[in-house]
């Protein structure tokens, strides 16, 4: 099935904005200046609504193709606020300081960490890490620990 199927807009200019607002820190209305440039009316809510479709396909799409990460990662959780909010954002990368996953979660505890590390072991089973560095937070053992008992079954 075509994800593009019954759009005003052919699927390069649909993907090309997706690209352009992903990869750089530009705006919705600077990409409207911008494709206004080329000859293309579009509204900056319409690109607005093709990354809110269209970006995280795109992400899973590309993912495999970002290619091998490191043997060694390194596990850190860190409080930041979100709209007014505490949360937790759980990340990892690899020996080259490249973001292997990341979750935003509101609790710090097991269940999240066993959450996050299936998360970012899943997306990277084809190159699946040798070394799992983390602080000395209790919660990732335990995680670990439950993970490989499911895996062992």
């Amino acid at each position: 099935m075509n994800a593009f199927k019954l759009r005003r807009f052919h699927a390069l200019v649909i993907l090309q904005c997706v690209r352009w607002y992903c990869k750089y820190a530009i705006s919705y209305r600077q990409l409207e200046e911008m494709m206004a440039e080329r000859g293309i009316a579009v509204d900056h809510t319409t690109i607005w609504r093709w990354i809110q479709r269209y970006a995280p396909q795109l992400e899973k799409e590309v993912r495999w193709y970002q290619g091998y990460t490191g043997g060694s990662w390194r596990v850190d959780e860190t409080c930041i606020r979100v709209n007014g909010e505490w949360k937790w954002l759980f990340r990892a990368v690899d020996k080259q300081g490249r973001t292997v996953d990341f979750l935003l979660t509101h609790r710090r505890n097991t269940k999240a960490a066993r959450r996050f590390l299936a998360k970012a072991l899943r997306s990277r089973q084809d190159w699946p890490p040798h070394v799992i560095n983390t602080d000395k937070n209790p919660a990732y053992g335990e995680a670990y620990r439950c993970l490989y008992r499911l895996q062992s079954r």
